[in-house]
């Protein structure tokens, strides 16, 4: 059974399933997205040279039956929760077991068509349109608190912590392009750096740690970001604290040997790592 669970940027959601109030007729857009071939080409070239392959945003239509006794407080809900005035959203599209989600935002708000075919005493039928800018689906993001003073945890799709008896371990991104890493550094640690041995890139901090102090670092292209964290949870920026040969790495399809060390012992220390597989379509 499928169903999507809109949650908006106020925290509100509205979920639309297979049971009443809000029935789901109809959902378009979960598949593939458009797409930009980029090329070019030489002067006196017969055809032209591949370069890459763009996706375009993703365009979602829903349409809703809306069925029981007080048809007008669940328009009304429908219309507070999808109000295009309030920015990006979280859209989870769950399919039996699996779920997937998205942010978009309201490209068209909730529309009620009148006429017998589409509303009576206690029923109404609803549609409206979403816009991903990012048009890839996401896993869910799990992330597990240590239970123990580990040197290295990935919270994956699965317990799994590592120790300060070792400090490498082989990630296997299943999904469909590089993903972005959240990352967090807690020290004492000397100029900590993680390292992808499968591509050789790696990110480097050039900063001395204290016990009671952490870094957070996010490798996504739309939110590339780098935070200190002091003692008193004072948060700054400290982009510049980067090796300047530092790459803000993602894990790419397939394996991955991701490695942790620092210019001092890291016995004690802590890295945190945390990240969704993307989905071309679902």
């Amino acid at each position: 059974m499928q169903k999507i669970v809109y949650t908006n940027s106020r925290g509100e959601s509205i979920t639309i399933s297979q049971t009443q109030p809000y029935i789901l007729s109809f959902l378009d857009g979960t598949g593939g997205s458009g797409t930009d071939v980029q090329m070019q080409k030489s002067p006196g070239q017969d055809g032209s040279g591949f370069l890459d392959v763009l996706l375009d945003s993703r365009p979602l239509n829903v349409e809703v039956t809306i069925i029981g006794e007080d048809i007008f407080s669940y328009r009304e809900k429908m219309s507070r929760v999808f109000n295009p005035k309030l920015g990006e959203g979280l859209l989870q599209y769950y399919y039996g077991s699996d779920l997937k989600e998205i942010k978009c935002a309201v490209d068209l708000a909730p529309v009620f068509p009148s006429g017998k075919e589409n509303r009576g005493v206690n029923f109404q039928k609803a549609m409206f349109a979403l816009i991903a800018p990012n048009p890839y689906w996401t896993s869910p993001s799990i992330t597990e608190e240590p239970t123990f003073q580990p040197l290295f945890q990935f919270p994956l799709e699965g317990e799994f912590e590592m120790g300060i008896q070792r400090d490498q371990r082989i990630i296997m991104n299943n999904g469909d392009a590089a993903a972005p890493l959240q990352i967090e550094f807690y020290g004492p640690a000397v100029n900590p750096i993680i390292l992808n041995n499968t591509t050789g890139e790696f990110i480097k901090v050039n900063r001395t740690l204290g016990e009671d102090e952490f870094m957070r670092i996010d490798t996504d292209d739309a939110n590339v970001k780098v935070e200190f964290v002091a003692s008193d949870g004072t948060v700054t920026n400290v982009l510049n604290w980067i090796d300047l040969e530092s790459e803000f790495f993602k894990l790419v399809v397939g394996e991955n040997d991701i490695e942790y060390s620092a210019d001092s012992d890291i016995q004690g220390a802590i890295v945190n790592i945390s990240y969704r597989k993307l989905y071309v379509g679902i």
